[in-house]
């Protein structure tokens, strides 16, 4: 993964350097491997995962169908 450093200006190379490795989703997987973690253990939490995101996606399919109202916003 590669940043250009424009005008000596490190701070705003990081700043796009962290935005990367965010999406990426880099930081996530780093803080997956810090510790062993059993196979069992990753089974549950990936099926826990997506069940998650099957939810999240069933109520954003509801909200656009107009079944549930959507999020308020400016509260």
């Amino acid at each position: 993964m590669q940043v250009v450093v424009r005008d000596n200006n490190v701070d705003q190379a990081l700043k796009a350097l962290k935005k990367k490795m965010q999406r990426e989703g880099i930081f996530r997987e780093m803080k997956l491997r810090n510790f062993y973690e059993k196979p069992s253990e990753k089974k549950a939490r990936e099926k826990a995962e997506a069940i998650r995101r099957a939810r999240k996606l069933a109520r954003k399919r509801a909200q656009r169908e107009g079944l549930i109202p959507g999020k308020r916003r400016g509260r």
